[in-house]
């Protein structure tokens, strides 16, 4: 059975290193990936990080619990100019909360006060609407898209609407007709660049400490590797998950 969390149960919890027991930071927002429906990653802040961002790949944290959120070591946290696909998520600006939540055909039925996540995988599984003095819970495989300042949601989910939370394990199956694919401005070109110019920058120099390999399996880059620009665009080629694999172990 899935575990659930609201957003307001992980905004503020403190992020855990497993490895030395050590406080990381603490939980500063989600960042949601409007295309998949999942949170991809989360914001951390910590007083002393003032020049930059910090952010968690979702798929590195090890668990959220009661009281704090659990990864294996310092190093799951990123520099997030280190990866340009968190940059252009966070620059979307999907909050899903405030935001107006309208059916497909037109009909508004009400604002978005919070949203329920999958703590184990980051999909987004319900979003909960103030309609009228009520609130009612939309399944999330019935929201179509996740903008800015609107969700648009199938006109099927009215005949889903639940009041608990926990009655949407056992409404998810139901079938909706194909998600419509969101379209959203592509992020200018000169952006990008910038974005993986930070990359080479505070990559370049260090030290590999283990193989990084391709999506085939192969090796991309040798452990104990002084990283060139040339390793570092290869690594961008090949997608921000070897970027991120190659950022966590470096020195």
């Amino acid at each position: 059975m899935e575990k659930m969390k609201s957003s307001a149960q992980v905004i503020g919890l403190p992020v855990i290193s497993i490895q030395n027991g050590v406080q990381l930071g603490q939980v500063k927002s989600l960042v949601v990936n409007p295309e998949k429906g999942t949170i991809d990653f989360l914001i951390v802040d910590q007083e002393n990080w003032e020049i930059s961002m910090k952010a968690i790949p979702f798929r590195h944290v090890i668990g959220i619990g009661e009281f704090a959120v659990t990864v294996e070591e310092e190093r799951a946290v990123l520099d997030l100019n280190v990866i340009p696909i968190a940059n252009e998520l966070v620059n979307k600006k999907i909050t899903i909360k405030q935001a107006k939540v309208m059916t497909r055909k037109g009909q508004l039925l009400g604002e978005a006060t919070e949203f329920y996540m999958d703590e184990e995988t980051g999909h987004i599984t319900g979003i909960e609407v103030q309609i009228g003095n009520e609130l009612r819970i939309v399944r999330a495989d019935h929201v179509i898209t996740y903008g800015k300042d609107l969700l648009i949601v199938h006109e099927d989910a009215q005949q889903t609407l639940v009041s608990n939370v926990d009655t949407l394990v056992t409404l998810k199956g139901t079938q909706v007709e194909p998600l419509i694919e969101q379209i959203v401005p592509k992020t200018v070109d000169n952006e990008l660049d910038e974005l993986r110019q930070k990359q080479v920058d505070m990559l370049k120099g260090k030290r590999v400490l283990k193989d990084i390999v391709d999506a085939n399996g192969q090796v991309l880059i040798s452990k104990d590797t002084i990283l060139t620009k040339e390793h570092i665009i290869r690594a961008q080629e090949e997608g921000p998950d070897v970027v991120i694999e190659l950022s966590m172990n470096v020195e």
